[in-house]
């Protein structure tokens, strides 16, 4: 069976086609908009007075919602932005530390190697958790190109050397 193939034997029972979106809070739209179009470069789409979307280099969109509440989106549930490779990891570090005061930027974890790339994470001003990372083209797509992996280790430090398109 092709490693990209649902490995299961049993059909699904929706048909799905594609995953289109996610949500994210914001506690002023007008703030994260500025922050996602002039900081992160993500193309903003109004959708009413207290709603948006939002994108960036393909169809999958994420709906922006307004809140009153405070949620904290924890490490395991955050967004993740790719660059072409780690110098631009690093400059968008810089970036991130010189501006945090500008854009309400908090939690500026150092640039390091993890689960096959090399990332940082931070807060926006909405508490949403942020990791931007050197990714080869198309993203963690490549892992489905590996198929399952379990107990192989991939996420091992060096297997950077075994990226298709090495993002260093």
């Amino acid at each position: 069976m092709d490693a990209t193939a649902n490995t299961s034997t049993t059909k699904p029972v929706i048909k799905s086609r594609f995953i289109s979106h996610g949500t994210l809070p914001s506690r002023d739209l007008d703030a994260t908009r500025k922050f996602y179009e002039e900081f992160l470069g993500l193309e903003v789409v109004r959708t009413s007075k207290i709603s948006m979307m939002v994108r960036l280099g393909g169809e999958h969109v994420y709906a922006v919602v307004k809140t009153t509440a405070k949620p904290t989106m924890d490490r395991l549930h955050h967004n993740g932005v790719d660059v072409d490779n780690d110098d631009e990891v690093k400059a968008a570090h810089q970036a991130c530390v010189a501006q945090a005061e500008l854009w309400g930027l908090k939690d500026i974890a150092e640039p390091q190697y993890q689960h096959g790339t090399f990332s940082f994470m931070f807060r926006d001003m909405d508490d949403n958790l942020w990791e931007i990372l050197s990714n080869p083209k198309g993203g963690y797509t490549w892992i489905f190109d590996q198929g399952d992996q379990e107990g192989k280790g991939h996420w091992a430090k060096d297997f950077r050397d075994k990226l298709p398109q090495a993002a260093n």
